[in-house]
């Protein structure tokens, strides 16, 4: 299997009793510099209204991305016309932008959970990580994953 930016993985019985037991991630990007990804199926128990920057921005949920750099929020959308300077992902997702925007277009409803993503922390593996990780047997690959399907989750 090649790993790319775009592909779904999910947690295999080698990872339980970790913070990956039953996850499923995204990965956002690949290169020679290693991985990023997102955990798209836990919630973090907190909604952005609940964080005091973000106190009128209305009930929105957000995902425990993962265990790097979990004092910042990440995106995941499908609205690089609403949220500028979006990296493209694959498949009609992009990463990233313009926070001000993504808040404003959840607060007039433009953006709803389907479009968006909002993930308090990500994962990250240096180069050749995830490969020995998914060649351990800790991941394997969603077969037929609709692009989607982080939307869903």
């Amino acid at each position: 299997m090649q790993i790319q930016a775009g592909i779904f993985l999910r947690s295999t019985k080698a990872l339980r009793d970790t913070y990956f037991e039953d996850a499923v991630l995204y990965i956002a990007e690949h290169n020679s510099n290693g991985a990023v990804g997102f955990v798209i199926n836990k919630t973090f128990g907190r909604s952005l209204n609940e964080l005091v920057a973000y106190k009128n921005a209305g009930y929105f949920p957000l995902f425990a991305g993962g265990p790097v750099d979990t004092e910042h929020l990440f995106i995941l959308h499908q609205s690089p016309e609403l949220i500028a300077d979006a990296m493209p992902v694959a498949a009609g997702i992009y990463m990233g932008g313009n926070f001000d925007q993504a808040v404003a277009a959840i607060r007039n409803n433009a953006l709803t959970t389907t479009g968006i993503k909002i993930f308090v922390g990500y994962c990250g593996w240096d180069t050749g990580e995830l490969e020995a990780e998914v060649e351990e047997g800790s991941w394997e690959l969603v077969q037929g994953a609709d692009p989607l399907l982080f939307a869903q989750a």
